[in-house]
């Protein structure tokens, strides 16, 4: 056993070499065997009999019909439009090229390419400085700190419109949070317990209601029913907010139902326009459970506060939680860039700027707008109403679309309010991308934009959105290869099949015009060489 093992090292390391230095002959002396490739066959010319084989193959072809090359042609135009059509279908769905991608995953770590799958890196600080990047998911999906409520909100929007606002992926993201939020210890579940587990896993609204109306049968103070009738029947934010106040009432000393029903209690309080009140219910909330930071209950707290218009309260929230060491969000990112925008934003003139130059404030008031840019470029279209919003979804993806709708459909108006904001957002907005650098291999504040985006948010957002992509991504080669060698193919079919001996002609000066350079090369070989070396040569 000890030999065995003590020999695998060897072994490993013999292997690494053999592979360095097959992609380092492949890399560098390819044109050496591409020549003696040539070499070889000149000078197995004559044994190998290869002019005869060249000539029969040319009588061969000579006597074949135009239609022989009709088929050709039209055969090869179907392959390629095949390949095409599947080449198109699989980027639309899976936003790559699936010849790309086997060629990148099979054939080039063959070929000594560099394996890209490590999740440790550097990215940049907004100090400059290098920080290693955490070695968690990029696309990790985040419930919305301020998701409506199902039957007062979203419920009231599919009867207007006959569109479903979630998606199914999203409701089953949120029934995983409330199965394991509300129900976390398995091994000690009562009977209405397990009825309100698979009441969050019901798919129909109404079995779900039904389920909470038997648990609450079994056990009158089952606060999880009432949260989810709260959520889920209730179809005004008053009938919410007393069916809150019954969990409330009978929630015991279960901290993660206390949490969320006094979280959402303040937003029904935010809702209802007692926003001081609210503010208050956060600020206690956060006192009494400091360690619940991952809920981003500051974020509640930050809108709460710029209804208020209570600009100070909010700047010290930011002082806060807008620190290196902690998860950014768009939240963070643009109620900043708000705040230093409407400093100036009210006598900005994109004029007067270019003439006189930035102050000190302007220039602090743009770089916070490219630093939220580049943490989330979805959002300015929604707050410059190029796009138009719909109803945030339950969970939201950070720097994704998903984040810049819920973000832009609660701040929308506090941009509105602030005289001025949206022009120095819309003239200076764009200049982010010049910033950035490109390809986006490395941010400039934050780590490069992860490329996971666009699959993760068109699961989130319901199907008659059209989701935002960035950055835009061009067509793989592949595809623009195979749509021209279809066209191509196809070109040449038809114009064989109308102009045979037209077509004829040109394919034999095609080719004898191609094999050109390779009777030139060979004339100038003979002249080189003596005629008895070659001759010396195939005795060998």
């Amino acid at each position: 056993m000890e030999d065995t093992t003590g020999s695998n090292p060897q072994s490993l390391g013999f292997t690494e070499k053999l592979k360095s230095w097959l992609s380092w002959s492949w890399t560098y002396v390819c044109f050496i065997w591409f020549g003696m490739v040539l070499i070889m066959v000149y000078v197995l010319w004559s044994p190998l009999k290869l002019q005869e084989t060249l000539t029969s193959a040319s009588v061969f072809l000579n006597t074949l019909t135009p239609k022989f090359y009709v088929a050709l042609t039209g055969t090869s135009s179907l392959i390629s439009g095949l390949i095409l059509i599947f080449e198109w279908w699989y980027f639309r769905k899976y936003g790559t090229s699936f010849i790309e991608q086997v060629s990148v995953s099979h054939l080039r770590p063959l070929l000594g390419g560099v394996e890209s799958s490590s999740t440790t890196g550097l990215f940049s600080s907004v100090n400059g400085e290098a920080e290693p990047r955490p070695s968690v998911s990029e696309c990790k999906v985040w419930r919305n700190p301020l998701n409506l409520f199902r039957g007062a909100e979203y419920n009231r929007y599919t009867w207007v419109t006959g569109k479903e606002p979630l998606t199914y992926y999203d409701m089953n993201l949120s029934a995983q949070d409330h199965q394991t939020f509300f129900t976390g210890d398995t091994q000690q579940l009562r009977p209405e317990d397990a009825v309100m587990q698979k009441a969050w896993r019901e798919r129909n609204p109404q079995a779900r209601i039904r389920a909470a109306y038997q648990a609450i049968e079994m056990n009158h103070e089952c606060a999880a029913a009432y949260v989810l009738l709260a959520e889920e029947e209730a179809t005004t934010i008053t009938e919410a907010e007393r069916l809150f106040k019954k969990a409330l009432s009978i929630a015991g000393k279960d901290i993660n139902l206390l949490v969320y029903i006094k979280r959402r209690l303040a937003m029904c309080a935010r809702k209802l326009g007692r926003i001081k009140e609210a503010v208050k219910m956060m600020r206690d909330l956060m006192k009494e459970f400091p360690l619940l930071g991952m809920l981003n209950i500051h974020e509640n707290l930050l809108e709460a506060l710029l209804e208020l218009q209570a600009y100070a309260d909010v700047q010290a929230v930011l002082a806060k939680y807008d620190d290196i060491s902690l998860p950014k969000s768009a939240t963070i990112c643009y109620t900043s860039a708000l705040l230093k925008a409407r400093a100036v934003s009210d006598k900005f003139s994109p004029e007067a700027a270019s003439r006189r130059g930035l102050s000190t404030a302007e220039m602090n008031a743009v770089e916070a707008i490219h630093r939220a840019v580049e943490f989330n470029p979805h959002v300015p279209k929604y707050l410059l109403e190029m796009k138009s919003l719909i109803l945030p979804p339950e969970h939201i993806l950070k720097r994704g679309d998903s984040e810049a709708v819920a973000y832009a459909f609660f701040h929308l108006q506090h941009w509105k309010r602030a005289e001025g904001a949206l022009n120095l957002l819309h003239c200076t907005w764009e200049g982010t991308f010049r910033i950035i650098p490109y390809p986006l291999e490395k941010g400039h504040l934050f780590y490069p934009y992860p490329g996971c985006t666009e699959t993760a948010d068109r699961e989130l957002l319901p199907s008659f959105h059209e989701v935002s992509v960035y950055p835009k991504k061009e067509l793989p080669f592949f595809i623009l290869f195979t749509a021209g060698l279809c066209s191509f193919t196809a070109m040449l079919a038809m114009l064989t099949h109308q102009f045979p001996e037209l077509m004829g002609v040109f394919a034999k000066a095609f080719f004898s015009t191609l094999f050109a350079p390779l009777g030139f090369f060979a004339d100038k070989m003979e002249s080189f060489m003596p005629s008895s070396f070659w001759h010396q040569l195939t005795q060998i």
